[in-house]
């Protein structure tokens, strides 16, 4: 299994760790960005990441792999080829997160949730609510990074590559906003 100072220094090497000043898919700002789309462009990286994932959730069996758009396709994706499963994702459609694109759950089904940052864990929370509403069993969330420094808590076994604490900043009181303009470097955004 890697170490999260491997994976650090991965994010290093294919600048997936950006810094200045960003605004969060949480609303939150930041002075580090974990681009994770950087390091999983190289397919051998997105391999070794999952292959480390699997084994850490070892103890659980699932049956397809549910990521939200657009952010946790790619890392949802290899993980379901590596634990021979499904692979599906959600999105939102006015707003609202929701399964489309003629994907389906079937009720008792074994989930695993998978995404490839968390901060405030909204957008899993969202995924959540879709997979259980649909009867599927989720049985454990996967994430690349949580910069929650282990602070987000999904009621479910998380386990995740490289946990960090990194500054995150209301709107209104952002020290960093006095110097700067936030960019959105997310999806969130994203139109259809």
């Amino acid at each position: 299994m890697i170490t999260s100072q491997h994976v650090y220094q991965l994010f290093l090497k294919t600048q997936a760790m950006l810094e200045g000043h960003f605004e969060l898919t949480s609303g939150l700002h930041s002075d580090k960005y974990f681009q994770c789309a950087k390091v999983l462009q190289f397919p051998w990286h997105a391999e070794e990441l999952c292959q480390s994932l699997c084994k850490k959730l070892k103890d659980h069996t699932f049956d397809l792999v549910v990521a939200p758009a657009v952010g946790g396709v790619v890392i949802g994706y290899e993980m379901a080829r590596l634990l021979k499963v499904r692979a599906l994702f959600t999105e939102r459609a006015n707003g609202v997160m929701t399964l489309r694109r003629g994907f389906e759950i079937k009720p008792g089904e074994k989930a695993l949730i998978m995404e490839d940052v968390t901060t405030t864990g909204g957008s899993v929370k969202e995924v959540l609510e879709v997979v259980c509403s649909l009867g599927a069993n989720v049985q454990a969330v996967g994430a690349l990074v949580d910069r929650s420094g282990g602070q987000v808590d999904f009621g479910i076994p998380y386990q995740s590559l490289m946990q960090v604490e990194v500054n995150t900043f209301n709107p209104a009181n952002c020290p960093l906003c006095a110097t700067s303009i936030a960019i959105k470097p997310g999806s969130r955004s994203l139109s259809k």
